[in-house]
């Protein structure tokens, strides 16, 4: 494939990347608290993450896996996995808003860092929530998966995922960047209010998924 013939699936790949992560949803809310409380490396590592899962979903639509996420049962196991990820984070995520809310009232300094809070366990997050997103995976047997079958090549179908990904991957790093200057503004209460929103957007997402479940 020469780049005559790469560039438009690239450039493709980029508008598609940018719309598929712009809307509201679970790694974008995570991607924003981290930004307003934890700083801009915190933050975007999310996003680096779900970028990585994204792309091994388009590698392996790409090489004819597919059809095995196509198959009901694989698709019920990974909504499963996405539905107990998104109750943990929202539990997780109300947990450090009440102990954060306690100790403002105790005149105290509101401290609810984890692990999970670094960049790498921000990485290992939205890695985890992309791969097991039903979203996500109809999104590539969508984009990728009918078009390799049916026009591109394998390796056509990699320039548009890796277009996808370039795409989101802008859309994160702009989003974190504003989340972070945003940060400035913010009320010694904000960690506070991120989390018990996250949590709430969290909990929103995970019933919202059991509705499709069922």
């Amino acid at each position: 494939m020469d780049w005559a013939d790469a560039a438009p699936l690239l450039g493709k790949g980029l508008l598609l990347g940018w719309s598929v992560a712009w809307p509201p949803g679970p790694i974008n809310s995570e991607m924003i608290r981290r930004g307003l409380s934890r700083g801009f490396w915190p933050a975007y590592s999310v996003g680096l993450g779900a970028c990585s899962a994204d792309f091994l979903w388009a590698l392996g639509v790409a090489l004819g896996a597919g059809a095995l996420a196509d198959v009901r049962a694989v698709q019920r196991v990974l909504a499963v996995v996405s539905f107990l990820l998104l109750l943990f984070l929202a539990t997780t995520f109300l947990r450090h808003a009440v102990r954060g809310w306690r100790v403002r009232r105790e005149g105290g300094t509101v401290e609810t860092s984890s692990r999970m809070d670094s960049t790498r366990g921000g990485y290992v997050l939205g890695f985890g929530m992309a791969l097991s997103s039903p979203w996500n995976i109809a999104f590539w047997l969508a984009v990728v998966g009918q078009q390799a079958g049916a026009v591109l090549t394998v390796g056509s179908s990699l320039v548009l995922a890796a277009g996808v990904v370039m795409g989101a991957a802008t859309w994160g790093f702009v989003l974190c960047t504003a989340s972070r200057l945003g940060a400035r503004f913010a009320s010694p209460m904000w960690e506070v209010v991120t989390n018990a929103a996250t949590a709430l957007l969290m909990l929103f997402f995970a019933v919202q998924l059991a509705l499709r479940m069922t």
